[in-house]
């Protein structure tokens, strides 16, 4: 076990819940995960992760997604993972920006909720093209498409918080 996991185990729960909300907005799912520790490993928690992502209510998983700044935007409950995580995209031409910001709106009257896609590693133009295939979904399967991609943000957050 690291020292860092150690270090989490150890933690009072509402300081647990507190660093997990910075992985996932969803106080539901910040909040059983923390009742799993202790974990003996990352694998352990990383799995436990994905097992509470997948027994949350649809609100919960809206409230996750609300947690997050528009694509292309700063912000959102953890700006600095959200901006590491949006380098490429930030790095786009202006008008690619643009148009992004415009499918952002669409989507979000279309859908109700931001467009949520995990961004680590992907350009502008990546995430635009994305975002065109998307917006046809209907709405239950953009919400499944949605709650898939905030499961892998969250898996990329935790790792990154236990690996630290």
């Amino acid at each position: 076990m690291s020292d860092t996991l150690a270090s989490f185990n150890r933690l009072s729960r509402g300081e647990a819940e507190r660093r997990l909300l910075a992985c996932c907005g969803s106080h539901a799912w910040a909040s059983r995960v923390a009742a799993g520790r202790p974990y003996a490993s990352l694998a352990a928690v990383t799995q436990a992760a994905d097992d509470v992502w997948a027994q949350l209510s649809h609100s919960d998983w809206l409230e996750a997604f609300g947690a997050h700044p528009r694509i292309g935007e700063s912000g959102g409950r953890s700006p600095a993972s959200s901006n590491r995580e949006q380098k490429g995209i930030m790095s786009g031409k202006q008008e690619t920006l643009a148009v992004l910001a415009e499918g952002n709106r669409l989507y979000e009257e279309r859908f109700g909720h931001v467009f949520l896609i995990s961004a680590a590693g992907r350009s502008a133009r990546d995430v635009l093209a994305a975002l065109r295939l998307r917006i046809e979904n209907d709405l239950a399967t953009e919400l499944d498409v949605a709650a898939e991609e905030q499961r892998k943000i969250t898996q990329l957050r935790l790792k990154s918080m236990l690996s630290s």
